[in-house]
């Protein structure tokens, strides 16, 4: 008989065995089903599961992306997040039982995702899906998940209502579901979710309706993030049972009301985000409990009143309060917080001094309190730690002198429209990490320091408007990274340093309304992105250099009210002017015939010794003497010789004609029923209409009757800029068909030209019309013109950056790049500077400016990176253009404005949001300050424009991630329900 111990020895190694057993069994069946799953639902194009083989073991644990329980030896993580695979939702994985994290993120699934495909995941406790191209309503999670610990469905496609089954899972602590396109309301059940720790749904287009009351039952929630979901209403009461709540972002909706005072419960919050929004009122007081609060932003709001000291005294490592009604006095508290590292106060009403210790006890870096009614000077503790970076203080009252002459850290610097006094501390022209300087508009005096050499990274150096007076130092030019100078209505002097033209990344040089003298450089070829220059009423003499007009991007160019000798350099009629000016000096001779139109007549008058033959009241340039016999004799032996060559000139032409295919190639993009030869012998005098940067524009009409434009570039394959412009051109348009993208019909390239050969349109560029509208073939536009072009520019940009492989950015969107047919039609066109992107959403390195003053986004005129998001700037530059009728740099805006400043700032006094939008006379005289006079009161349609206003001024933000998509453009302007949010503008 054997011992009971022995008995239990033996049942032991028996129950082991069984488990070794089982074990093996379940990876064994788990290998099997994951390699099931690789070969029947996944597609990997980049091998990155190559690893999944099964070997003698059967073992997975150490596969790619699997992750086992040692232990146990089971399967229970799978995660293949950023793999780069697609297919449809791979449910099979499902069935490995002991299977708990499912994480397929940052990849290419797709197709809808049913309730049946998840019914064998209902044993995990993660699925995580975010970053996928699934589409169709959410699923309905039947009761039996109740193990589900997180869902991250974020960044997909879903569309409709959150299915009620989301307000039942037992166990749920992250719900993500941002970045979707649901569209009905935020559902009260998801109260019912008690263990929630993160809910995050923002950036969905959910139908309009308050946050639900039921919110405040998350009394587990941390995080609540719901930014641009369309919440309205008032914020409920019960936000104040969220204890454990650290950050509440609700910023970018439609929200009214106070900030309830129940806000005071969340004792545990940090960051508090609701800009952008229309709560109004005062701040409650009893904001004063939350010492927890770290960053809190109310700023794009209606908030009123004064700033109460008790809140002041929080604290706060940032501080936004922008862009409100405020008023009064800063608290002196608020200068006592050791916390506080970022203020802003800009676009309120405050008055009064800064408080005295401002910057003594805390690490201040980022400070703005711009556009205000603020006195006195500077607290003079400001920069006391050392650490101030952002110095933004413009259109105040402040006063005095400037001091911070030790505030080495500074790199950001904006105190214009002040009244400041004295001279600028020597150091302060020479901080090594200033990138921006503007001191306009104040009054200061003295010379400028050259010390400012030290200021190697300064790019924009903005001090118009002060008394500034002596040399400018030629220690300046050692800036090179200087991209705009304005040193406008000072009193500088002498000779411009002829150093200047090596900062061959300025793109704006002003210097109008000083008392500079000598010669204007000759050497000005480096200046390459050059694209304003102005350096009217100042004492310059000598010639125009010719050079100038060899400079590629220069648009704008005043030289007048100087001393100015010679001739007018017929290069200058190279360049492409948006503004031309050389009035009031003392230059003589033949006016350039390019010149001789109306339009340049107020840029040419006082100068008494110019002549032209028909351009009054220009004298008109005297008649040849009668010549001697002699000159007689040579000129008949010029007209022979010139016959001659002619003769030979049209013989060479007519062997070109009859062998084109010895000199020339031409390339049909689209079917036609003409030869190049039909071309070429019709590009004639006769029949040209325009001329440009790039070339002629011939209309031709053939024998067929049929009406062709004819692009011929100016040079041939020598000159770099035709060749890289002819290039652009015939790649893009060559590839794309769009009924609102011009069609290129054909192309013919030889040794010494190019044209390119399009469908031709009866109504011009869309600029043309809107500026000379009364005189055009269209005649002027009404609204339903406008917003049908609005409409369909749209719609050829989105087919170019999301529907073309790679995507294309035109580059060069301007109102005279939009062509209208005869039935008033858009088209885009000129995409001589587009260029393509390997992928949406990427970002292209340029090496200088390229498109039209007026139109570049501010990012891109600084970075030389250009996004689609630059396109959409341009876009919405258009927009305004179509609303307006005004030119992008109209006279009228004001110095220094442009349409974008000028339409945000008189977009601040129209309507209320809440007033009856249906009500045309209350939208009318809201919307009649910008809207074109010349159109027709009958035609207008005040729902329309003000709609088309707030898309203009969403594709202008400052900031390109504020940008819609062109995409989401067309979306925008077609909805008739897109609500006008709240209009501001950036202060800085």
């Amino acid at each position: 008989m054997f011992s009971p111990s022995f008995k239990n020895c033996i049942l032991l190694l028996y129950l082991l065995s069984i488990s070794s057993s089982s074990f093996v069994l379940s990876l064994t069946a788990d290998t099997q089903i994951l390699i099931r799953v690789k070969n029947g639902q996944l597609h990997d194009p980049n091998g990155k599961l190559d690893d999944w083989v099964p070997g003698t073991d059967y073992n997975p644990c150490n596969w790619t992306g699997i992750t086992c329980d040692h232990q146990n030896q089971t399967v229970i993580s799978i995660d293949l997040s950023g793999f780069g695979i697609g297919g449809a939702f791979p449910s099979g994985f499902c069935r490995i039982r002991t299977l708990q994290n499912l994480s397929l993120g940052d990849n290419f699934f797709n197709g809808s995702l049913s309730s049946f495909a998840l019914s064998p995941c209902s044993h995990i406790h993660v699925l995580n899906l975010y970053s996928n191209l699934f589409v169709g309503q959410l699923p309905d999670f039947s009761p039996v998940f109740h193990n589900l610990r997180v869902i991250d469905l974020s960044s997909n496609n879903f569309t409709g209502d959150i299915p009620v089954s989301f307000g039942s899972f037992p166990s749920l602590e992250v719900l993500n579901l941002m970045q979707n396109l649901f569209t009905g309301p935020i559902p009260g059940f998801l109260g019912n979710l008690s263990n929630l720790i993160r809910l995050e749904m923002s950036y969905n287009p959910f139908k309009p309706s308050p946050l639900p009351k039921e919110i405040g039952n998350l009394t587990k929630l941390e995080n609540l993030f719901l930014t641009f979901v369309n919440l309205n209403g008032e914020i409920p009461e019960s936000i104040g049972k969220m204890s454990s709540l650290l950050n509440l972002d609700l910023s970018n909706n439609f929200i009214t009301g106070k900030i309830p005072d129940s806000i005071s419960g969340l004792r545990s919050i940090t960051q508090i985000e609701l800009y952008n929004n229309q709560l109004s009122g005062k701040l409650p007081e009893a904001l004063s409990n939350l010492t927890t609060l770290v960053n809190f932003d109310v700023s794009l709001n209606q908030f009123t009143g004064e700033l109460p000291e008790k809140v002041a005294a929080l604290p706060l490592q940032s501080f936004y309060l922008s862009d409100n009604y405020f008023t009064g006095e800063i608290p002196e508290a608020l200068a006592s917080n050791p916390n506080l590292m970022s203020l802003h106060l800009f676009n309120n009403s405050f008055t009064g001094n800064l408080p005295a210790n401002l910057g003594r006890f805390s690490d201040l870096v980022d400070f703005d309190v711009s556009t205000n009614d603020f006195t006195g000077e500077f607290p003079k503790y400001l920069c006391y730690r050392k650490k101030l970076q952002k110095l933004i203080a413009f259109r105040n009252r402040f006063s005095g002198s400037l001091g911070l002459g030790d505030c080495s850290s500074l790199s950001y610097v904006r105190i214009a429209n002040n009244e400041f006094s004295g001279t600028v501390p020597t150091n302060f022209w020479g901080f090594y990490n200033l990138s921006l300087l503007e001191l306009s508009n104040n009054r200061f005096q003295g010379q400028i320091s050259p010390s400012i050499s030290g200021a190697r990274r300064l790019t924009r150096l903005l001090i118009s408007g002060n008394s500034f007076s002596g040399k400018l130092p030629p220690e300046i030019c050692k800036l090179q990274a200087l991209v705009e100078i304005n040193l406008s209505r000072n009193r500088f002097g002498n000779e411009m340093p002829l150093c200047i033209t090596e900062l061959k990344k300025l793109q704006k040089l002003d210097m109008q309304e000083n008392m500079f003298s000598g010669e204007i450089p000759k050497s000005v070829s480096s200046w390459i992105d050059l694209i304003e220059l102005n350096l009217s009423t100042n004492q310059l003499s000598g010639h125009i250099p010719p050079e100038l007009g060899r400079l590629p991007v220069l648009n704008y160019l005043d030289l007048s009210n100087n001393k100015l000798t010679g001739e007018i350099p017929v290069e200058l009629t190279r360049l492409k002017l948006n503004q031309f000016n050389v009035s009031n000096n003392r230059l003589e001779g033949k006016i350039p015939s390019a010149l001789t139109n109306s339009f340049y007549i107020p840029s040419l008058l006082g100068n008494p010794n110019l002549c032209s033959p028909d351009l009054k009241p220009i004298r008109p340039c005297s008649k040849t003497k009668p010549a001697s016999l002699y000159i007689v004799i040579i000129l008949a032996i010029c007209v022979l010789v010139l016959l001659g060559s002619l003769l030979w000139f049209f013989k060479g032409i007519s062997v070109f004609v009859r062998k084109p295919k010895r000199l020339y190639k031409a390339i049909s993009f689209q079917r036609v029923g003409f030869t190049e030869d039909d071309i070429v012998q019709n590009l004639t005098k006769d029949n040209l209409i325009g001329s440009g940067a790039s070339g002629q524009v011939y209309k031709v009409k053939l024998k067929t009757g049929q009406v062709i434009a004819v692009k011929k570039l100016w040079g041939g394959a020598q000159k770099p800029e035709t060749e890289s412009a002819f290039r652009s051109e015939v790649e893009t348009l060559g590839r794309v068909r769009h009924s609102n993208i011009v069609k290129l019909l054909m192309c013919c390239s030889g040794e010494e030209f190019r044209f390119l050969v399009y469908e031709y349109m009866e109504n011009g560029s869309l600029g043309d019309l809107l500026l000379n509208g009364e005189k055009g073939e269209g005649g002027l536009m009404d609204w339903g013109s406008r917003f049908a072009v609005a409409i369909g520019a749209a719609q050829g940009l989105a087919y170019l950056h999301h529907d073309c492989v790679p995507p294309i950015l035109h580059r060069d969107v301007k109102s005279n790049n939009i062509l209208l047919d005869a039935e008033m039609a858009p088209r885009v066109a000129d995409f001589g500077l587009a260029k393509t992107l390997q992928n949406e959403g990427d970002v292209a390195a340029v090496s200088r400016i390229a498109g039209s003053y007026g139109y570049i986004a501010p990012e891109y005129a600084y970075t030389l990176r250009v996004t689609e998001k630059s396109d959409v700037y341009s876009y919405g530059v258009v927009l305004m253009e179509l609303i307006t009728g005004k030119r992008p740099n109209d006279s009228s805006f004001g110095e220094n404005k442009d349409i974008v400043q000028w339409v945000r700032e008189s977009s601040l006094s129209l309507s209320s949001p809440d007033d009856d939008q249906n009500d045309t006379a209350s939208a009318s005289r809201g919307l009649e300050k910008i809207i074109d006079p010349r159109m027709n009161q009958s035609t207008l349609n005040y729902a329309e424009i003000d709609k088309v206003l707030n898309v203009a001024l969403l594709c202008t933000s400052a900031f390109p991630i504020n940008r819609p998509s062109m995409r989401r453009v067309v979306e925008l302007l077609k909805d008739h329900n897109f609500p006008r949010p709240k209009s501001t503008h950036a202060s800085n």
